[in-house]
């Protein structure tokens, strides 16, 4: 008699269960004496017993009076062919994941798991906390070997029955030397690691570079010359004329190379292939706001100057051609980004317009120069006509 007491109050709290599942997938919130009514259910029957018995009936709430307002019920017709569809077979004849029977139970049953052997299954599986970005192409990652800026992590090599050319060869002695792990891989997984990119059968897996601060570098100016020649970038936002820029800027010898941080491009892989590893030696430094640091150099005896279009008009300041100007003292050499050019809040701050002029006359559809190609020219009028401190 005993035991088939017991066995109808198990039947019984079982459908209490269900019945709450169904109250809370309805949107209804929990009240205090819900919540005693399931620590109950908890304590006596836990589902995790597979048993599946007494989900199929819909019976009235343990507190029926404040959920009254309820327009809508479940019919038992519903609730038979949901039980069904939990007791499917994992996989459909389609071969897609069927949805397992009392999933919302996993959440439940870990709540239950102590705090310290939470914490310790979570110090078993750390997250990685630093962000990686995959390199490409033999001179990035050359020079990010060589450099030491970079923290390597692998790299991955195209698998060949051929003798890998030299510079691959290189670039693989260096990563042993450092003794990082080199994964030979197949082109098609090279393709999909850098995107598509031409990669030269190689890629490197390794943290990413970031713009440098004022503070990083302080009191190493680092410039060589008495008149130094910072160049000064706003809003360049394509990465292959970023890495054209710092490309140029550091064969023809500029001093420093600075950038607006929130509108320009970051310092991504496809800048560093673009610059030729140029962005793994010369470093790009960042500031939140350009015009305090130009009013801070102005300050300090350093000339400003601008650069326009062969249209632009600008009655306030001087517009010059490039080949006019001469380098004397420090100056800040600014240019602006593809097709808006120097902002207004820039432009005025500047003492001097530098303009490239054409050689011919130009189709009404051609404006200027590609902004990589205009730094290019008007870097090198600038410096030729610069003095070495020494002489």
């Amino acid at each position: 008699m005993n035991l088939r007491l017991l066995t109808g109050v198990r039947a019984c709290v079982r459908k209490l269960s269900y019945t709450r599942d169904v109250i809370l997938r309805l949107g209804i919130h929990e009240t205090p004496r819900w919540r005693s009514y399931h620590s109950s259910v908890t304590l006596l029957c836990s589902r995790e017993d597979g048993s599946g018995r007494g989900e199929r009936w819909w019976r009235g709430t343990p507190d029926s009076t404040e959920h009254s307002s309820m327009e809508t019920k479940p019919t038992r017709g519903q609730y038979r062919s949901d039980s069904r569809k939990a007791t499917q077979r994992p996989f459909s004849k389609r071969g897609s994941p069927g949805k397992p029977a009392h999933s919302g139970n996993r959440l439940a049953s870990y709540s239950r798991i102590p705090s310290d052997l939470q914490r310790l299954s979570q110090d078993d599986f750390p997250e990685t906390q630093q962000r990686l970005e995959v390199l490409f192409g033999v001179a990035p990652c050359l020079l990010a070997l060589t450099q030491g800026r970079r923290k390597v992590h692998r790299l991955f090599v195209r698998e060949t029955s051929a003798p890998q050319r030299a510079t691959v060869q290189q670039v693989c002695e260096e990563a042993q030397r450092q003794r990082v792990r080199i994964q030979p891989v197949s082109k098609k997984e090279l393709d999909k690691l850098c995107g598509g990119r031409v990669h030269q059968g190689l890629c490197l897996e390794a943290s990413p570079l970031e713009y440098l601060r004022e503070e990083d570098t302080a009191g190493a100016h680092g410039d060589s010359a008495e008149a130094p020649l910072w160049l000064v970038l706003d809003g360049v936002q394509d990465p292959m004329n970023l890495g054209a820029i710092l490309r140029s800027a550091y064969f023809l010898g500029a001093d420093r190379v600075i950038s607006s941080i929130h509108n320009s491009c970051p310092l991504t892989p496809v800048v560093s292939k673009a610059s030729s590893g140029v962005m793994e030696v010369m470093g790009v430094y960042g500031y939140d706001s350009l015009a305090d640091m130009l009013k801070v150099k102005v300050r300090q005896g350093w000339q400003v100057v601008g650069t326009v279009g062969v249209a632009e008009v600008d009655t306030d300041v001087p517009v010059l051609r490039c080949s006019d100007f001469q380098l004397t003292k420090p100056t800040l050499l600014l240019i602006g980004g593809e097709g808006d050019g120097l902002s207004l809040e820039l432009r005025r701050l500047c003492q001097a317009l530098l303009t490239i002029l054409p050689s011919r006359e130009l189709h009404p559809a051609v404006e200027s120069l590609n902004v990589s190609v205009a730094t290019g020219i008007l870097l090198h009028t600038l410096l030729s006509s610069r003095r070495p401190a020494h002489q």
